[in-house]
């Protein structure tokens, strides 16, 4: 499905936007550039694989430095104690008590961040949350798209539905018909030469009859319309599940063609398999 979402966040020293765009896809094509670092990137893709399963997103993000970089921090508590500490040293001493100078030269009072390593952290961060809006957006638009798109497919289904009850009366029309035919053929055939055989004829019958039969493909393709129209009403990804049905409802009537001769019935399976080729377009616009 297609969709766009934009998000810009910053956190510490790192402004980052992220544009998203997904178009269809069988599978998650994830593309990105832009990205100033490995961890940034890895951000947004993980962030992405998270909420999408299905289709090409191309995604472009920009960073941009907010602050000098290199935070310095002052531990308070520990500078309170070394003064008290030198203090008492310098008072038991007899020295002049001492000053900041000397606070902060011992270690662990004050420290100052490495920049590189703050940055692509502040970045990493700031991604994940500009990510987040872009989808937000881009999910939406998905998620509207995908509504509309659930019905037209479930006004096929019902179509294809009604296909396969004109099937039924078909086939049983079919059969009769085959019969007659049979009889006849025979009749022609023994010209007088003799009477037909009931018993053979109606086990000749029974063997073309059986050979024709499409009930089971029948069921199963009912059965698997009612799956798709379920899957199509639930919650969640549900695209490769669709695409599955799709392929095994072909089967079914491809075997109900090649069962029958009968030009209604090799009708209603055209019908069908141009209902069928519709929801398989549509089922490729899904996840």
């Amino acid at each position: 499905m297609t969709g766009y979402g934009r998000g810009t966040a910053e956190r510490g020293i790192a402004r980052v936007t992220v544009e998203l765009r997904s178009v269809n896809h069988r599978f998650l094509d994830l593309k990105l550039r832009g990205a100033a670092s490995p961890a940034v990137e890895d951000a947004v893709a993980q962030r992405v694989r998270e909420r999408i399963e299905r289709g090409s997103v191309s995604g472009t993000i920009r960073v941009e430095r907010t602050g000098p970089g290199a935070a310095v921090r002052v531990d308070r508590a520990l500078a309170h104690d070394v003064h008290a500490q030198l203090a008492a040293l310098a008072a038991e001493l007899g020295l002049p008590s001492p000053g900041l100078r000397e606070v902060i030269t011992q270690p662990g009072v004050l420290s100052i961040g490495d920049p590189v390593t703050e940055a692509e952290a502040d970045a990493a961060a700031a991604a994940t949350a500009a990510t987040n809006v872009a989808l937000d957006a881009l999910v939406a638009m998905r998620e509207a798209e995908g509504t509309n798109l659930a019905a037209d497919m479930r006004a096929r289904l019902d179509a294809m539905g009604r296909i396969f009850d004109a099937l039924g009366g078909a086939t049983a029309d079919t059969a009769a018909a085959a019969r007659d035919r049979l009889h006849d053929r025979v009749s022609r055939l023994l010209d007088g030469a003799g009477s037909v055989d009931p018993g053979r004829l109606a086990q000749e019958i029974a063997i073309l009859a059986d050979r024709a039969d499409v009930t089971e493909e029948q069921v199963r393709a009912r059965s698997h319309l009612a799956q798709l129209a379920a899957a199509l009403a639930s919650t969640g990804a549900v695209g490769r599940r669709l695409d599955f049905l799709v392929q095994e409802l072909g089967r079914e009537i491809n075997t109900v063609g090649a069962k029958s001769t009968a030009a209604a019935i090799a009708q209603l399976v055209v019908d069908a398999k141009t209902e069928l080729e519709k929801i398989r377009e549509q089922v490729q616009n899904l996840e």
